[in-house]
């Protein structure tokens, strides 16, 4: 029996190696991989708990503040001119539209005037009449009445002449007693005729009872023209003032009377704008204070009113109170009845510390706090607030400027640490 023969092994090729090495690598590779990362993870994770979260801050800044009251409100004149006739007539012709800028003294309705006319031409004649009355005084009666006179002092003075004569012949025994009684009737007839001249110079002149008469109807009848002339002038309606017409009642061929509005009116000048303010407000309000408005319909542009009026009663159905601004320069794209929006500035602060409210909790309690950031900590601290406006509030005591603060929407609590990001 023959001994066995040992057997050498099968010899091993190189890309069977190959096979076998590379296989093995990758999977401690892999090994060493997971355990860096998770090396990695767990030490960013300690980093994390040690240092916190990164939480975006809000810096406190030294600048102005204002406070406002906001409100919607419309625009209005002052007051509104409603034009009507004076008079009962048809409309001849309206001379203007509804919207157009009118001055004073511009024909805006014409009425139909044939009889206004007519009887401006009867109270010219009758005027016409009565001047010429006052002109016969004037350069006949009066004269008349003045030579009458002098004939009559003539006559008298011949008559007391014949009457002495008459005397003297009587006396003397040459004279008979017929022709002295003729001579004192003559002078008699001479003194009456005297003073019924005398009557008629005097009624005649300024002052006289003929001449007041005359005077007195022509004073009527100009008074009558007058009144004529402004009945025909109320014919023609004018506009009383410069102005925007915003209503227009009335059309050709229409009857109108006294009394009726047929155009309105909104006067040229100052312009205001009534609102409706809360009247938890009402103690913020004072006259003279200042606000921006802006019309709805042109939101981008705004423009600067005055508070002038408060109204003393309050709305108790809305639990408002109406103010009035005034707009000394008002902008050429306002119109009567526009919705605004109106922000009165009410306080202001100049140079103070201000956050963004987002970041004071509690701003409405008696004891307001913030929390800042020191050392890598949220630190909770009490604030003494001032003016509070939409989204920024006055710190008066407790945060100086450049400090950071974390926003309350931020799920931090004081003492936890954290990483401030300034954006």
């Amino acid at each position: 029996m023959e001994p066995l023969q040992k057997l050498d092994p099968p010899p091993v090729r190189a890309d069977a190696a190959k096979h076998f090495f590379w296989p093995t690598l990758a999977a401690r590779s892999w090994r060493i991989a997971f355990a860096v990362a998770l090396a990695t993870g767990i030490a960013a994770a300690g980093a994390r708990l040690y240092v916190g979260p990164a939480i975006a801050v809000d810096t406190a800044v030294r600048s102005d503040i204002v406070r406002t009251v906001v409100a919607s409100g419309h625009v209005e004149t002052p007051f509104r001119v409603e034009i009507a006739s004076q008079i009962t007539a048809m409309v001849a012709e309206v001379l203007v539209e509804e919207g157009q800028s009118v001055v004073a003294g511009q024909r805006l309705v014409q009425l139909v005037s044939h009889e206004l006319e007519a009887s401006l031409v009867l109270a010219a004649a009758s005027v016409a009449q009565a001047d010429a009355r006052m002109r016969q005084l004037r350069e006949l009666t009066l004269p008349a009445a003045q030579e009458a006179l002098k004939q009559a002092n003539a006559t008298l003075a011949n008559a007391e002449t014949a009457l002495v004569r008459a005397k003297s012949l009587a006396a003397s025994g040459y004279g008979t007693r017929a022709t002295l009684d003729a001579a004192t009737k003559d002078r008699n007839v001479a003194q009456a005729q005297m003073r019924t001249a005398e009557l008629q110079v005097f009624t005649s002149a300024p002052g006289g009872s003929d001449f007041v008469m005359a005077q007195t109807q022509l004073s009527q009848s100009a008074a009558s023209a007058n009144a004529a002339k402004a009945r025909l002038d109320y014919a023609t309606i004018v506009s009383p003032r410069d102005g925007v017409l915003i209503a227009r009642n009335v059309e050709r061929g229409s009857v109108v009377a006294p009394g009726k509005a047929l155009l309105v009116l909104a006067p040229a000048g100052a312009t205001q704008i009534v609102v409706q303010i809360d009247e938890k407000n009402l103690g913020l309000l004072d006259a003279g204070q200042q606000a921006l408005v802006s019309a709805d319909a042109y939101p981008e542009l705004r423009f600067d009113a005055v508070l002038t009026f408060i109204n003393p009663s309050v709305d108790i159905n809305r639990a408002s109170v109406e103010v009035k601004l005034t707009v000394a320069a008002p902008p050429p794209y306002l119109r009567q009845d526009m919705t605004v929006s109106v922000d009165i500035e009410v306080a202001r602060s100049a140079g103070t510390i201000v956050v963004p409210a987002r970041s004071v909790r509690d701003a409405q309690s008696e004891a307001p706090w913030v929390l800042a950031v020191a050392g890598g900590s949220a630190v909770a601290r009490t604030v003494r607030v001032g003016l509070h406006s939409a989204d920024k509030v006055e710190i008066l005591e407790g945060v100086a400027a450049d400090d950071r603060l974390v926003p309350a929407s931020a799920a931090i609590v004081a003492g936890q640490r954290l990483r401030a990001v300034v954006p």
